[in-house]
């Protein structure tokens, strides 16, 4: 697959400033670091030439930011979506939560994101800058002589790692090639956790949300997390946005966020590459989602546009629930 490049998206971008068909556009731009890339809305042609930036680091989906943008920029936007994105995309138009006739979608392929932790591992914490023009990134850091080179497939985030899907399911336009929907085995941690014992499983999940600090960075990125008011930002909840007093709280924000986006998730793996403490929170929304396959028949959150969740649609071929608890494989 052709590799889209900068230059494309800023031409494509720019032309459709120029004619009218849009008015502003949602992308990417440098941030502190080299790899600390932010998302940006550009309304003119010279700010995407001085400031857009796509490369191995533009791993942010904007579907949610959508939601806001709407709301608040008259006219029209443009949105990059890469294969990924677009089933949060068709999501929360499934939800209403943005006005379609306000975007212009325009779908780019994707090779797979680079995961700045694992590039850390390989060339240490003082790296002070990251080319990524070339086939493999170059690395420089304060420690080393001369740039340190990493095959990006080496270092690609554990989402891109098991992707689903290299096809789009949402664009007006496309620039470049069109993927395949992948046999991934993002499941396969799952699977693992599911084979430890009660008490190894409560374990793996104690250390794992012990490290949480609350900042919410999960939930302020998830495309499914839309709610104007959240419950942990109720003061009258009890649970108003603080640290976890205790074991309980600390996991009880986490699996309330799990229960919440359950059939609505699309597996974007956004809630852990923000996560500062790198918690696995994927796997618990990867958990719900196998269990639905199997109970309900394989399904897909945002494949189309009005599809149902199979825990909103009751169908006769539903199991019941003395069938669930039967079933040997189920692990809480």
């Amino acid at each position: 697959m052709q590799k889209i490049t900068k230059e494309q998206l800023i031409e494509r971008a720019s032309a459709l400033l120029r004619d009218g068909t849009v008015n502003h556009v949602l992308g990417w731009a440098q941030g502190e670091f080299d790899y600390d890339i932010t998302p940006a809305v550009f309304s003119d042609e010279s700010s995407l030439t001085g400031n857009f930036v796509w490369n191995d680091f533009c791993g942010a989906n904007f579907s949610k930011y959508l939601v806001s943008k709407c709301r608040t920029l008259e006219g029209k936007i443009l949105v990059f979506l890469k294969p990924c994105d677009t089933y949060s995309f068709n999501q929360l138009l499934t939800e209403h939560r943005f006005d379609r006739e306000k975007v212009y979608a325009i779908g780019i392929p994707c090779e797979g994101m680079a995961d700045i932790d694992k590039v850390k591992a390989i060339c240490g914490d003082g790296i002070s800058s990251i080319d990524c023009s070339g086939e493999k990134l170059s690395v420089t850091s304060i420690y080393e002589d001369s740039p340190i080179s990493v095959n990006t497939a080496d270092v690609l985030t554990e989402r891109c790692v098991n992707c689903k899907s290299k096809k789009h399911v949402a664009y007006d336009e496309l620039l470049g090639d069109e993927g395949d929907i992948l046999d991934s085995a993002r499941f396969d941690e799952v699977a693992k956790i599911e084979a430890m014992t009660p008490d190894e499983r409560f374990a793996f999940w104690q250390n794992e949300l012990s490290r949480c600090i609350r900042c919410n960075a999960c939930r302020d990125v998830c495309p499914a997390c839309t709610c104007e008011v959240c419950v942990f930002n109720n003061p009258k909840s009890g649970v108003e946005n603080k640290a976890p007093a205790n074991s309980f709280e600390e996991k009880m924000f986490h699996i309330i966020r799990a229960f919440h986006v359950a059939g609505r998730c699309t597996d974007c793996g956004e809630c852990s590459r923000v996560c500062p403490q790198n918690i696995p929170l994927h796997l618990l929304n990867r958990k719900f989602i196998k269990e639905m396959n199997e109970c309900y028949g394989e399904y897909q959150a945002g494949e189309t546009v009005g599809s149902k969740s199979p825990l909103t649609d009751y169908t006769l071929e539903d199991l019941e629930p003395g069938e669930v608890f039967d079933r040997g494989d189920i692990n809480a």
